[in-house]
């Protein structure tokens, strides 16, 4: 490296020594460290640099370097956070990946780490604005995009930012309202809900109200009134205007650049590993994406160049701002970089060696060449904690596959394997409180016929479907038996050969040995666990070679038993290898072999003495989970991964993978429709198939189904599980409703416009009307919200919408009885029909008193309901006749309140029937007080309802 290397900037020093985000603003062409209270703010006049570190395998850290360019950002200050990221990454070894970061363009992993949202401000360090917080509160809009993470954009606080396709969430001072568009996204109405929590959490001290309103939906309450006179009134809005933030970034055909002195220059042929020279920097254009590979011996100064060039191929070809900038060391290659070449060995097994040692590499050239690196491999202990288990005390039965059938293992046999066979297993239990639930497994043998493992697929699958999908659905190849599997079976021995007749009759055919393992034969078995969770015992080829001095081995020759403990087995490991013993061999005697005192008789029936290992083999341990969901293209899947994954994540729309490297899990939502979840085993094998290729996966991995509701424990462990979550019905919103809120807003998901039937009319009159009462009547509004006070200021905003709001409906029917020839046919004064929307006049509110509307008389309408000009009143008809309690409020009968009344009370708010019932009625009815009801969480309040027909 030349002499101009920079050491690290004092800003960087101690960088990257701990777990988790750090953040620098560029302030003055220098970073700055940023305050952690302002972490997740980020204001467009400004750049940033933000450092992710997480723990890697063996204890090392994994870092990821982000830097921010605000679309308001100069460009002297934008390059400035680009080549401070790349000197960044050589202090700290040179094995960062790099990711640039637009506003509103931001990566799912960039935003992952700031959950449930960014807040974008205006302004910047060197505009000299005022902090947001110093200034006076100000209404904003934000429109929100994302499933599972949340881009937010500020928009202009206008009815004309509104659409119907997307979320929208209006903060004000003292409620914060979301408006779901008539067509926007399940998923992102829910995710959105998080972002209100985050903003009531952090800017309103938790205290202020929520409110959900529904894009097309009159709804008989105060929220969709005070919504809309917050834009001047109801009004139709416009249709979703195309913008560069809809667009959708199309993966092309790859092509890879070597790059040279800045230039870049195409390299021809089929794209491999071999093609990535270690001394050069190379360009990959996939279209969404652009990676930048270092080779681990370039310099600086070449990196810094293809960095540069990377930059001027976006903005040169004018690409969507969206189009990622993804910048990598060798080595340390990620998913969605080798996943475009059509082959990338793995080299050393699982090729995670290769990559230790290549950082360690990169590392050691840094420091020859003047950098001072950070941020070294730590040595940390490997996590042996005992991995969850299922609840024991359960029921296991177990059948072998055998032709077209199953045959069930007795009792005694149960905890015996046989290589050649494949076998069913279920495990019934009770979970604490909950339901009775089930384990349900496929065992393959290593040496089992196609044919067996197609049919144990076939009939387990038939199991899973009887049992309506509740049990946890696996696959499990011998040699790869998770920890869960294990404990079931107390022993659990594989033998060597098979019972079953299509795998006899392959041996014949063959003519093959049968190593069945049976009285008459030679057979050595190994015993290495010393846990409930790994205490397998497994049958060896019987030769000398097989011992190991950590392990115990029972060896079977004829009529005699050994027992041979190596030296450095444990008391545990000669206990279970007596009980295995016992098990294969009831009331056998044994002879015990110490290493090192054995018989001439131990080794005869060995085939002689030989040299053994004295090594203990680790077991594949590690866990480190990623969540991913997944796409098809051109038959070939995609896969996206799912950062800093929650179990919120897991919505119940969708089919999710989870990997551990050790398991991999199918997880199915709910809502997900029958025919998808039918093909959810082979959307896992192709993830298999595709991680065996790209990531060093074992082919046998442990693989499950598992559906919502029906999460064994070795399945949350790796989530912050929360019972409360899983237990919560509906879809994706209603769910994230009744957790975040404990209860159900008037709010319906259903994307149907209010028109699109012919009972929607009067439907959507009845609300207005009732909206209108509620509005004019205080004591009435008083009800609606049960026990909550109503501020009188508010009086007139709500009456403003409720005009707004019938005036709309009464127009809508007035075209669509004129477009269906009916004008004959109308009167002008029987019904509602009739009343032209020319006769409802609403004037924006010059100050707030209490009677800002004004509206002009209406004439009858056939619900009885009468607006007074001069102050607003509300009187009933004479067919609504009511009677007035102690405190003057107008009540009904139980009768003509229910929903199913044979003569029914009109003009109220149908959605609180019960606020109408009298105090003693209302006790004898729901069997409490009002005050004593309304402090109940909605849910519940709509449960008893219901069961009273008052809902």
């Amino acid at each position: 490296m030349s002499g101009s290397t920079k050491i690290l900037d004092p800003a960087f020093q101690g960088a990257g020594q701990r777990i988790g985000t750090e953040i620098w603003r560029i302030e003055n062409f220098q970073p700055v460290p940023l305050a952690k209270t302002d972490y997740g703010k980020f204001y467009s006049g400004d750049s940033y640099i933000i450092l992710q570190t997480t723990s890697g395998k063996g204890g090392s850290y994994v870092y990821d370097i982000h830097y921010w360019i605000g679309k308001d950002t100069s460009q002297d200050e934008a390059g400035t956070a680009a080549i401070k990221t790349v000197e960044f990454d050589a202090t700290l070894g040179g094995r960062a990946v790099q990711h640039r970061e637009l506003q509103g363009h931001e990566s799912d992993k960039f935003l992952s780490y700031f959950k449930p949202c960014i807040i974008p401000l205006e302004g910047g360090v060197a505009s000299g604005f005022k902090k947001p917080e110093e200034e006076k509160f100000e209404n904003r809009l934000y429109v929100c995009k994302g499933k599972r993470v949340v881009r937010m954009k500020l928009v202009p606080f206008s009815r004309s930012s509104l659409n119907h396709d997307d979320v929208f969430i209006l903060d004000t001072e003292n409620k914060i309202y979301q408006f779901n568009g008539a067509n926007s996204n399940i998923q992102e109405r829910a995710k959105s809900l998080e972002v209100i929590q985050y903003l009531k959490d952090t800017y309103h001290e938790g205290k202020c109200e929520v409110a959900i309103i529904d894009d097309g939906k009159l709804v008989a309450e105060s929220d969709s009134g005070e919504f809309w006179v917050l834009f001047g009134g109801f009004a139709p809005i416009g249709k979703k205007p195309a913008s560069e933030d809809d667009a959708v970034l199309e993966k092309t055909p790859p092509k890879l650049y070597s790059i040279n002195d800045g230039q870049l220059k195409l390299e021809e042929g089929t794209l491999s590993k071999a093609m990535l020279e270690n001394n050069k920097c190379y360009l990959l254009d996939s279209g969404a994406e652009i990676h930048v590979w270092v080779g681990r011996v370039t310099q600086l100064e070449e990196r810094k160049a293809a960095c540069k060039a990377a930059e001027e191929l976006v903005n040169g070809e004018n690409r969507p701002k969206a189009t990622r900038i993804i910048q990598i060391i060798q080595g340390h290659e990620t998913h969605s970089f080798k996943s475009n070449f059509e082959s990338w060995p793995l080299g050393n097994g699982t090729g995670s060696t290769g990559g230790e040692d290549g950082r360690g590499k990169v590392a050691a050239l840094l420091k020859q060449q003047g950098v001072d690196v950070k941020g070294s491999t730590k040595n940390a202990p490997i996590n042996e904690e005992i991995p969850p288990l299922l609840e024991s005390g359960g029921k296991v039965e177990v059948w072998r596959i055998n032709g077209s059938a199953k045959t069930r293992i007795s009792k005694e046999e149960i905890g015996k394997f046989y290589g050649g066979d494949c076998f069913i297993v279920l495990y019934t239990y009770n979970s604490g409180d909950k339901k009775e639930e089930y384990f349900l497994a496929c065992w393959i043998g290593k040496e089992s016929i196609q044919d067996d493992q197609m049919m144990a697929a076939r009939l387990a699958n038939t199991m899973w479907t009887s049992m309506k999908g509740r049990p946890v659905q696996g696959r499990i190849f011998q040699g790869k038996e998770p920890p869960q599997f294990i404990a079931l079976f107390q022993p659990m021995v594989v033998l060597k050969g098979g019972l079953s007749t299509g795998y006899k009759k392959f041996i014949a055919e063959k003519k093959l040995n049968d190593e069945t393992y049976a009285s008459d034969n030679i057979a050595l078995i190994c015993v290495s666990g010393t846990s409930v969770h790994n205490n397998k015992a497994v049958q060896v080829e019987a030769v000398a070679a097989s011992l190991n001095s950590q392990d115990c081995f029972l060896l079977q020759s004829g009529n005699s038993f050994f027992i041979w403990q190596g030296n450095s087995s444990t008391f545990e490991q000669h206990q279970w290898a007596t009980k295995i013993a016992e098990f294969l061999k009831p009331g056998v005697a044994l002879k015990h072999a110490k290493e090192g005192t054995e018989s001439s008789a131990f080794w005869f029936a060995l085939g002689g003495k030989q040299s053994f290992s004295s090594k203990r083999v680790m077991p594949d341990i590690i866990r480190d989970p990623h969540l991913f969901t997944f796409s098809f293209n051109q038959g070939k899947i995609e896969v996206t991964e799912v950062f800093n994954f929650s179990q919120d994540d897991l919505l119940t729309e969708d089919i999710l993978i989870l990997c551990s490297h050790v398991e991999v899990f199918v997880w199915i939502g709910n809502s997900v429709e029958s025919k998808e979840k039918q093909k959810a085993f082979d959307i896992g094998q192709k993830y298999i198939d595709l991680a065996v290729c790209l990531d060093g996966l074992a082919p046998d991995v442990p693989f499950y189904k598992v559906t919502e509701g029906n999460e064994p424990c070795f399945f949350t462990t790796y989530f912050s599980w929360d019972s409360t979550k899983a237990a919560a019905h509906g879809n994706s919103f209603e769910k994230k409703l009744a957790v975040l809120f404990g209860t159900v807003f008037h709010a319906s998901e259903s994307n149907e416009k209010s028109n699109n039937t012919n009972q929607s009319g009067p439907t959507q009159r009845a609300s207005a009307l009732a909206a209108l009462s509620s509005a004019f009547n205080p004591s009435s509004r008083s009800r609606d919200t049960g026990p909550k006070q109503v501020r009188s200021s508010k009086g007139g905003s709500q009456r403003a919408a409720a005009v707004a709001a019938l005036s709309s409906v009464l127009t809508a029917e007035q075209k669509k009885a004129q477009s269906e020839g009916s004008t004959g046919r109308k009167s002008r004064t029987s019904s509602p029909d009739s009343t032209s929307a020319e006769s409802l006049k609403m004037e924006t509110p010059s100050s707030e008193t209490e009677d800002p509307v004004e509206v002009s008389p209406l004439k009858e309408l056939e619900v009885g309901v009468f607006v007074s000009k001069s102050n607003g009143a509300v009187a009933e008809g004479n067919q609504n006749s009511y009677v007035e309690d102690n405190n003057g409020e107008k009540t009904f009968s139980y009768e003509r309140l229910k929903a199913k009344s044979s003569n029914p009370v009109t003009g109220i708010d149908y959605k609180q029937r019960e606020a109408y019932l009298s105090n003693e009625e209302f006790q004898t009815v729901l069997g409490m007080t009002k005050d004593a009801f309304y402090r109940q969480p909605k849910w519940k309040q709509d449960m008893q309802k219901r069961k009273v027909d008052l809902f």
